[in-house]
C-alpha cells in the first residue's frame, strides 16, 4: 500500500467523526512503513474517529509552508480545534493514550486545552495546519 492512500480502516465520511488524527511521513522512510501497520490497527480501535496518512513528499501542496523534519509527525483535530502537531516516538502505545486522553475531554475542556498554551493557541490561527485539516476530513 502507498503511503499516499488512506489507511485501511479509515472512516469514509468526513462529518463522520469529531476527531481526526494524521500521520505526516513520507514513503521513502522505514520507520513509517513499520509504523504504518499499527496506524492502520490503532484506526480499528477507535471507530469514532477519522484516521489519515499524509505522505508529505506527495502531497508537498498541502502542507504549505509547514516544514516535517521527523517522523512520525502527529496532528490531531477535535473539530476545528488543533489539540496536537508535533513529532512522537513510534510507539502506538503513546499515541493510543493522547487519543484516549482526548476522547476524555469535554468539547469544552479541549477548548480549555489549546487555549492554555501558547504554542496551541498559535496553531489554532495557522493556516497551513486548518488547510491539513480540511483537506484530509474531506477525503
Amino acid at each position: 500500500m502507498s503511503l499516499l492512500q488512506q489507511t485501511t480502516a479509515s472512516v469514509e465520511s468526513p462529518a463522520s467523526g469529531e476527531f481526526l488524527v494524521v500521520c505526516l511521513c513520507a514513503e521513502w522512510c522505514g520507520t513509517c512503513r513499520d509504523y504504518q501497520t499499527g496506524f492502520d490497527a490503532l484506526a480499528a480501535e477507535f471507530p469514532d474517529t477519522c484516521f489519515r496518512w499524509l505522505d508529505i513528499e506527495e502531497r508537498a501542496d498541502d502542507l504549505g509552508d509547514l516544514d516535517i523534519e521527523n517522523f512520525p509527525t502527529l496532528f490531531i483535530q477535535r473539530g476545528e480545534r488543533v489539540l496536537f502537531f508535533g513529532t512522537m516516538l513510534p510507539h502506538l502505545s503513546h499515541l493510543r493514550r493522547l487519543i484516549e486522553t482526548f476522547h476524555e475531554q469535554t468539547p469544552e475542556q479541549s477548548c480549555d486545552y489549546v487555549s492554555s498554551n501558547p504554542e496551541r493557541s498559535l496553531w489554532q490561527d495557522d493556516q497551513d495546519l486548518c488547510h491539513i485539516g480540511r483537506v484530509m476530513r474531506s477525503e
